[in-house]
This record gives C-alpha cells, sequence and structure tokens, in this order.
C-alpha cells in the first residue's frame, strides 16, 4: 500500500458494488435503505468518498455482511485468487 501523506485521508477499499449486485440491490436502493441519497452510494463505489463509521456500519449491515466484508483499508485480494487459490 502506497505510503499517504499526513493532510491526506486514508484510502480505502470497498466490495460494495459486489456485494450489492450479489443481493440484487440498485443503488437507490441501497441509499435508501442506509438513508443517503443514491449519489453518495455511487461516490462509495468508485472509492471518491470516504464513509463514516456510523455509514459503513448501516451499510454493512443493509447488506447483511460483516463491516470487514464490505470496507477494509488494505486492498482486498481479487475474487479469482480467493476462489482459485483456496486449495493450494
Amino acid at each position: 500500500m502506497p505510503k499517504q501523506k499526513n493532510d491526506e485521508p486514508p484510502q480505502f477499499y470497498t466490495r460494495l458494488p459486489v456485494l450489492r449486485t450479489e443481493r440484487g440491490m440498485s443503488r437507490r436502493e441501497l441509499a435508501e435503505a442506509v438513508g443517503v441519497h443514491y449519489q453518495t452510494i455511487g461516490y462509495l463505489e468508485r472509492g471518491e468518498y470516504s464513509p463514516s463509521l456510523v455509514l459503513a456500519l448501516k451499510i454493512a449491515e443493509a447488506l447483511g455482511v460483516p463491516l470487514g466484508a464490505a470496507f477494509s483499508l488494505t486492498q482486498f485480494p481479487s475474487m479469482a485468487d480467493q476462489i482459485y487459490n483456496e486449495g493450494r
């Protein structure tokens, strides 16, 4: 992970688009479930906005996953690596 300057917010990573799509939810539906504008979900999915802890917890709850499954400060391993390298 690249070093951050002290005045930069920490980089975060998300699996939000995958989790939302797996559950058949639109951005608008997820936004309504957590009480934000649907564009906020888009900003989060593109990494343009860091969620507050409360918002991140609401999103994880709405998706039915632990917080760490949706958001992380370290990059998630690729889905292919997780699927195909499990038995190795």
